[in-house]
């Protein structure tokens, strides 16, 4: 079990945003002390990578939680729907990175224009 600054610190994620995620119910740390301090288990930090992955794909906090459900589901072998469901997602995903790949074409010919001034 880790404590939230040696969390923060492996999933670059600020004590700030861990404490918010814990507040809404997005990620609730496994355990606390008895002091009432969050400790966290390397599931809990590999559901905090899944989020911060998100992230740079623009994924609302309300997206992130039918995620992380959907991916619950499929690793309970729930059925075919979590499954389906899943690869919905994938395909979301993938439009959404086709996106940020276009404008980081359009950032790298504006900094070319830049270059050639």
């Amino acid at each position: 079990m880790m404590h939230i600054g040696e969390v923060a610190e492996r999933t670059s994620l600020s004590l700030r945003t861990l404490r918010h995620y814990d507040e809404i119910g997005l990620v609730v740390p496994s355990g606390r002390t008895e002091g009432g301090f969050r400790l966290y288990t390397e599931s809990d930090i590999a559901r905090l990578m899944l989020i911060r992955r998100m992230k740079p794909l623009g994924y609302s906090l309300e997206e992130m939680r039918d995620v992380l459900h959907a991916f619950d589901g499929a690793a309970s072998g729930s059925g075919a729907a979590d499954t389906g469901r899943l690869r919905a997602i994938r395909d979301a995903a993938l439009e959404r990175k086709q996106r940020l790949q276009e404008q980081v074409h359009m950032a790298d010919e504006f900094l070319a224009q830049l270059d050639a001034l």
